[in-house]
């Protein structure tokens, strides 16, 4: 449950981002909830990444071994700063204990800060809606806004909808199909942590793979850090990047709904590439989705500027 349950996490999280990107929820005013939602992002990659190695399986020990050597393609104090994140020449007990400190302690502290901070910046500037339009703009005589409705029952009825298909969706899994073919839990990952046994094909688990074929797309290792490291953090600056007048993908012009489709095909792809063995065809593919993810970010200014809008409306479309 606990494994599964983060991959579980992540398939929630990835379609929270995506339903963002849909609806502009990071536009402004929702600026600072993106960037903060955003850290809660690199903490759950941070928090996954220290759990993975606590089992102790050959996968976990060999993906740590690759991520943990990372830091080494940095010049000057590359082998050091691994060194040092490792706490040994090597990944060891040491590794471990600071692992499992940081996976239990540390990390969910700092999810929980980040996590009431995204909660408090919301309450401020209230929820985005489909239509991507401001709710608080027009209001009746008391001040109460004429398309607000209110949490309970409405929302909590709604929101209990997800949670029970939510959880048959993932105890089907728990109980019938853990491994999830082998993306959930690695095969390699049932055996015991082995430095003289390395598992055919090294792979990190299937949330990192996209960034992982993003590293493997560039020949130079710290060219492939860089690139890696520069895919997470082109999504910090999104909210900038975006000129549209209409912050839903409903009313926004062509060139923004072709952009986004590439985007997000692109991405599985290159989730799809990070989880197999490299080939030329392979790496041509990693290359090609590498150069349409960035294209996806550094084109918006210019694509989201030119094309044509819709008029969104100004209520809230749809019944409540």
């Amino acid at each position: 449950m606990h494994s599964t349950g983060a991959s579980a996490f992540f398939v929630v999280v990835y379609l929270h981002m995506f339903r963002a990107l849909l609806y502009g929820s990071y536009q402004k005013p929702r600026e600072l909830i993106w960037l903060i939602g955003m850290g809660i992002y690199l903490a759950l990659m941070a928090e996954g990444f220290f759990g993975y190695l606590l089992p102790w399986g050959n996968m976990s020990f060999w993906g740590a071994q690759v991520i943990l050597n990372l830091p080494a393609a940095l010049p000057v104090i590359g082998d050091g700063l691994a060194e040092w994140v490792r706490g040994d020449y090597i990944i060891s007990g040491i590794t471990l204990n600071r692992f499992f400190a940081l996976h239990v302690v540390a990390i969910p502290l700092v999810l929980v800060g980040l996590v009431f901070m995204h909660l408090v910046a919301l309450h401020h500037v209230g929820s985005n809606n489909p239509d991507g339009i401001d709710i608080k703009k027009l209001k009746d005589k008391n001040g109460v806004p004429l398309d607000g409705i209110a949490f309970h029952p409405y929302y909590t009825v709604h929101d209990m909808v997800g949670i029970v298909v939510f959880f048959i969706c993932f105890f089907a899994v728990v109980f019938f199909f853990p491994e999830g073919g082998g993306f959930f839990l690695e095969p390699p990952n049932f055996e015991t942590a082995n430095s003289l046994k390395t598992p055919e094909h090294i792979a990190p688990v299937w949330y990192y793979t996209p960034f992982y074929a993003i590293l493997r797309a560039v020949p130079d290792k710290l060219g492939g850090v860089i690139a890696m490291g520069a895919a997470i953090a082109v999504l910090f600056l999104i909210p900038w990047l975006d000129r549209s007048p209409v912050r839903s993908i409903r009313y926004k012009g062509i060139l923004s709904k072709i952009a986004l489709t590439v985007f997000a095909i692109s991405f599985i792809i290159l989730g799809y590439l990070g989880a197999t063995p490299t080939t030329p065809t392979a790496t041509l593919m990693a290359r090609i989705c590498t150069v349409l993810y960035f294209l996806f970010f550094l084109l918006m200014p210019f694509y989201t500027a030119i094309e044509k809008c819709k008029q969104p409306p100004e209520r809230v479309t749809g019944g409540h």
